[in-house]
C-alpha cells in the first residue's frame, strides 16, 4: 500500500493517463480495485485505498474492476536503478507465468539468491513473488476469458493454472464469481480464423508511425510484414518441456484506447505468456514518456523540437535474429541488410503456412546456424555474406547455444558487451545496438552510428558521447529521437 496518498486522488479524479498502471486504486465501498484512468463514478476520497500493484490490491481483497480492466494497464519501468532487478523480475513473472520455473532458478537468471530477491521484491511491490505470479495468472485468464472464445480449460491451461479445478477454485476464491459468470457477451470474431485477439496498453502518447516505420525499413522478408498499420511476422518458440511451436502474430495500434491490439495464432496458445512479454520488449510498452521526455531535455539546446515525446525504443521479439541482422548490417545499408536476411531465411529457415500473405518463414534458429558447421563462409558466401560477418554469425550462434552470452531482459549489459566484444566481427556500434534492442538497456549510446553523426553534425564522435552524459540514463531514447530527426 502507497503510505502517503498525497496528489494520487486528484490523479485518480482527473484520470490521468500518465499514472495509468504506476498505482490501483482500491474502493472499500465496492469492494473492487481501479486503475487511474477508470471511467467510472469517482468515489470519495476516504473510500480510496492506493496501492503500487495489482497484486497488492488483490492481496487486499479487492476485485478488478470489470469496466477499466486492470490487465490491461501498462507495466512498470523501474525510475530508479535500486528497484531494476525487482522490475525484471516482475517482467520474468509475467513471461513465464505458465512455466512452472521455480523462484530460485528464476533468482538464478537474475544473478541472485532467492532470498535476496524475495526481499527486494517485497520492498518495491509489496508482495512477494509467488503473490504477484497468482495475479500474473489471474489477470491473463481474466483478459482471455473477456476477449476470447476459449473454452474455460483452454483459458486455464494458456494462463498457467496446470489444471482446470485449480483455475476455478483460485478464480472463485480471489474474484468471487465462477470463471464463466465473466463471460455475459460472446467476444467478438477475429478477422483470422484459428486466432485470438487481446490488447495491452502502453502510457500515452505513443509515436507509433516512427516505430513502424523503423520496423518497416528492417523487416525481413518473408518472416516479417508492415502492412496498413499492422506489423506482423512469424513465431516460433518452445514450450515448457522444450516442444517447439510455430505460429504467427499481428500487431495493431488502437490510439483511443492508448493501447496495441495483439492478433495470435492459437497455436501459440501454450507459450502465450512468452509471445505477450516478446511483443511488450518490441514495442517497448514499460516505458514511461514523460519521465524519459523530462530526461532529454537538453536536447532541444541543440536543436528545438529534438526531442518528441512519446518517443519509444523498438526492442526485438527474437534476439538471435536481430543480432544476426545487425552483423549483415555492419558498413551496408539498412535495405542491403534486409535483403541478406531475407535471404538466409529463405535458404536456412523452416516454412510455415500462416494463410497470411508474405509471413511463410521462420528465421534460422542458432542451432540451425551452429548446423552448418565451420564451413559456413562458403555456405553463407553463396547468399552474399562475406566471409567475415559469416563467421562472426557462426561463432555468435555457438555462443548463445552455449549459454556464454545472454541476450535478453535478464542480461547484465555492461558484461554481456564486453562478452559481445570477444567475438571478432563484433565492434562497439554493434553491442551497444544489440544491448539497447535486445537487452532493453535504456542507456545504450551509439556515437559513431552515422545517423546520430549525421543529427549532431559538425560534432565529432567523441564530442558526441560527452554531450550525451547529459542524457543519462535514457541515451538508447536519445539515440532515437537522433534517428527519427532526420
Amino acid at each position: 500500500m502507497i503510505k502517503s496518498s498525497r496528489g494520487l486522488y486528484a490523479a485518480f479524479a482527473a484520470r490521468d493517463a500518465r499514472f495509468d498502471g504506476r498505482f490501483f486504486v482500491g474502493v472499500s465501498s465496492t469492494g473492487i480495485y481501479c486503475r487511474p484512468v477508470c471511467w467510472a463514478k469517482i468515489p470519495k476520497e476516504e473510500n480510496c485505498t492506493f496501492f503500487t500493484t495489482a497484486a497488492e490490491a488483490e492481496q487486499a481483497g479487492y476485485r478488478p474492476c470489470l469496466l477499466c480492466r486492470p490487465e490491461q494497464a501498462p507495466g512498470q519501468s523501474p525510475v530508479d536503478a535500486s528497484a531494476a532487478l525487482a522490475h525484471k523480475a516482475a517482467h520474468l513473472l509475467e513471461e513465464n507465468c505458465g512455466s512452472g520455473q521455480s523462484l530460485e532458478d528464476l533468482a538464478a537468471q537474475l544473478g541472485c539468491t532467492g532470498r535476496h530477491l524475495r526481499r527486494v521484491f517485497a520492498e518495491e511491490f509489496h508482495v512477494s513473488p509467488v503473490q504477484y505470479l497468482q495475479t500474473c495468472r489471474l489477470l491473463l485468464a481474466k483478459n482471455l476469458l473477456t476477449d476470447t472464445a476459449l473454452s474455460v480449460t483452454e483459458v486455464a491451461m494458456a494462463a498457467g493454472f496446470g489444471s482446470l479445478s485449480r483455475f476455478n477454485t483460485r478464480f472463485k476464491e480471489q474474484y468471487q464469481l465462477s470463471p464463466t459468470a465473466l463471460r455475459k457477451a460472446p467476444a467478438k470474431a477475429t478477422p483470422h480464423p484459428g486466432s485470438i485477439t487481446l490488447t495491452l496498453g502502453y502510457r500515452p502518447p505513443y509515436q507509433w508511425d516512427k516505430m513502424l516505420d523503423f520496423l518497416a525499413g528492417r523487416a525481413i522478408a518473408g518472416v516479417e510484414r508492415v502492412q496498413d498499420g499492422t506489423y506482423g511476422r512469424t513465431v516460433w518458440l518452445e514450450d515448457r518441456l522444450g516442444r517447439p511451436l510455430t505460429g504467427w502474430i499481428q500487431v495493431t495500434h488502437l490510439p483511443k484506447k492508448s493501447a496495441l491490439q495483439v492478433t495470435v495464432s492459437e497455436t501459440l496458445l501454450p507459450v502465450l505468456p512468452q509471445v505477450l512479454a516478446r511483443i511488450r520488449r518490441l514495442f517497448d510498452l514499460y516505458c514511461d514518456p514523460d519521465t524519459v521526455y523530462r530526461a532529454l531535455q537538453s536536447m532541444d539546446e541543440i536543436r528545438p523540437g529534438l526531442r518528441v515525446l512519446g518517443t519509444r525504443v523498438p526492442g526485438c521479439f527474437d534476439a538471435f535474429e536481430m543480432a544476426v541482422r545487425t552483423v549483415l548490417g555492419q558498413q551496408i545499408t539498412v535495405r542491403a541488410a534486409s535483403t541478406l536476411a531475407a535471404r538466409l531465411a529463405t535458404a536456412y529457415g523452416k516454412p510455415i503456412e500462416t494463410g497470411i500473405d508474405g509471413l511463410c518463414r521462420l528465421f534460422p534458429t542458432p542451432a540451425d546456424i551452429a548446423a552448418l558447421g565451420p564451413d559456413i563462409e562458403t555456405q553463407l558466401g553463396q547468399l552474399g555474406v562475406i566471409a567475415a560477418r559469416s563467421r562472426t554469425i557462426y561463432a555468435l550462434a555457438l555462443a548463445l547455444m552455449r549459454g556464454e552470452i545472454v541476450l535478453g531482459p535478464c542480461a547484465q549489459p555492461q558484461e554481456e558487451m564486453q562478452k559481445l566484444l570477444q567475438i571478432r566481427g563484433i565492434g562497439s556500434w554493434s553491442a551497444q545496438y544489440m544491448a539497447m534492442r535486445a537487452m532493453q538497456w535504456p542507456d545504450a549510446f551509439l556515437e559513431t552510428d552515422a545517423g546520430v553523426k549525421k543529427a549532431l553534425a559538425p560534432r565529432s564522435p567523441g564530442d558526441a558521447l560527452a554531450l550525451a552524459e547529459k542524457w543519462r540514463p535514457w541515451r538508447s531514447y536519445a539515440t532515437v529521437s537522433l534517428w527519427n530527426a532526420l
